[in-house]
């Protein structure tokens, strides 16, 4: 566990650097093992929650890969998320004919993964998966596939391990949940 002091917003920790880096191994063994066979992988990454889980997932990767990203929009400052996803940042790889994984922080509502998955699906990859740091079935409104899941929690707002409130603590090396009155107040 780090020894930085955690942040007076912070109600628990939920799971510390240790359990979130031997899930991300696990993951990774997985996923090498699922695509063994192909030389074309190319992972997405959604921006910005995405890029810590990202980073250390493809470190342990052992399957040829390629990294590209995209930015989404579809969270207000408060707790609600309206289901309206736009994009700000496009991928700069042609997807057509390559076996592609997205790979995003938090599956919640779902609506921001089913729109990932249909602009995805729509460029013709050779094959189309999804893995999730943290899902949150009980907030889920869209029935969304997702092939790799790292952990499942409750419906609370998680923050740290790349996943932020107003763009703050997403630097926390564990995942936390945040005091209700923090982003109640907003």
């Amino acid at each position: 566990m780090s020894d930085r002091p955690v942040p007076d917003a912070i109600e628990r920790i939920l799971l510390d650097d240790v359990d979130i880096a031997t899930r991300v191994r696990e993951l990774a063994a997985q996923i090498s093992a699922d695509y063994s066979t192909t030389d074309d992988l190319v992972l997405i990454g959604v921006l910005k929650g995405a890029f810590i889980f990202m980073a250390d997932l493809t470190r342990h990767l052992t399957v040829p890969h390629r990294v590209d990203f995209i930015a989404l929009s579809s969270y207000n400052r408060g707790a609600d998320s309206r289901g309206a996803v736009r994009m700000i940042m496009d991928t700069r790889i042609n997807v057509t004919g390559r076996d592609v994984l997205v790979v995003e922080d938090i599956l919640d509502t779902g609506h921001t993964l089913d729109y990932l998955l249909r602009i995805f699906r729509a460029r013709q990859p050779a094959s189309l998966r999804s893995c999730v740091l943290l899902s949150k079935p009980d907030r889920r409104r869209v029935d969304v596939p997702v092939d790799y899941t790292g952990f499942t929690i409750s419906d609370e707002w998680v923050v740290g391990y790349g996943l932020d409130y107003a763009d703050r603590y997403r630097t926390l090396p564990y995942l936390a949940a945040l005091k209700p009155e923090v982003y109640e107040k907003a």
